[in-house]
């Protein structure tokens, strides 16, 4: 009988112990999850921002998203490590990354690095990949608009984007599906440079057309 009194209270003591980590760590899941919600929420208004060309607005929905994503890093990564492998986690750095990189592009800024951003290495390059149907978007606003002054710009880095994701050429369990996000990038680039070119030569050809001297009756 003292025996199983014994195994008794050990196995209270054991699970009182398992089921208050586990409570804090649940606890933990449930703030990341809300953090990563509004990161992604305010990334995503970032990049409408910078569509609308409102830079001051995108600045300040990254700035907002920045600060969320410190606080995911100081109050849950910190401590408990293992959810910076989740997928909730590696959205919202990933949503972060395309909305900061596609505004310093398009601002002619410099690339923001993973490390000022706080945000993993496969996040940052899912991010960059991402950002190239960002940039196809805006060349394709811009030709609308008549304006081909940054087209050829654009066009060139969504290029040397590609040819930086081929070469990482890594297992997908380690890059977070990065094949599948080069794929797409090529296929965007080759949509893009078949877009830009049909209207380089269309722009050529109106040029030729004004230039023919008009016959006066």
């Amino acid at each position: 009988m003292k025996k199983k009194q014994k195994v008794t209270q050990n196995l209270e003591t054991i699970t009182n112990r398992i089921h208050s980590h586990l409570s804090t760590k649940d606890a933990a899941r449930e703030h990341a999850l809300h953090l990563s919600r509004q990161i992604v929420r305010h990334s995503a208004n970032a990049i409408r921002a910078i569509h609308r060309q409102d830079r001051t607005r995108a600045e300040r929905f990254l700035s907002a998203a920045q600060a969320l994503l410190s606080e995911l890093d100081e109050d849950v990564l910190q401590k408990h490590n293992d959810f910076a492998h989740s997928g909730f986690v590696h959205d919202a750095q990933k949503e972060f990354t395309e909305a900061s990189i596609t505004l310093a592009i398009i601002a002619s800024n410099s690339l923001p690095e993973p490390e000022t951003l706080r945000v993993s290495y496969p996040a940052y390059l899912n991010g960059l990949g991402e950002a190239v149907g960002e940039l196809r978007r805006y060349l394709l606003d811009s030709l609308r608009r008549n304006d081909l002054s940054r087209c050829e710009e654009m066009l060139t880095v969504m290029d040397d984007i590609y040819t930086t994701l081929v070469t990482m050429d890594f297992p997908e369990v380690i890059t977070y599906g990065l094949r599948r996000t080069t794929d797409s990038v090529r296929g965007i680039l080759e949509r893009t440079r078949g877009d830009l070119t049909l209207a380089l030569r269309q722009k050529e050809l109106e040029e030729k057309l004004q230039k023919i001297p008009r016959r006066t009756a």
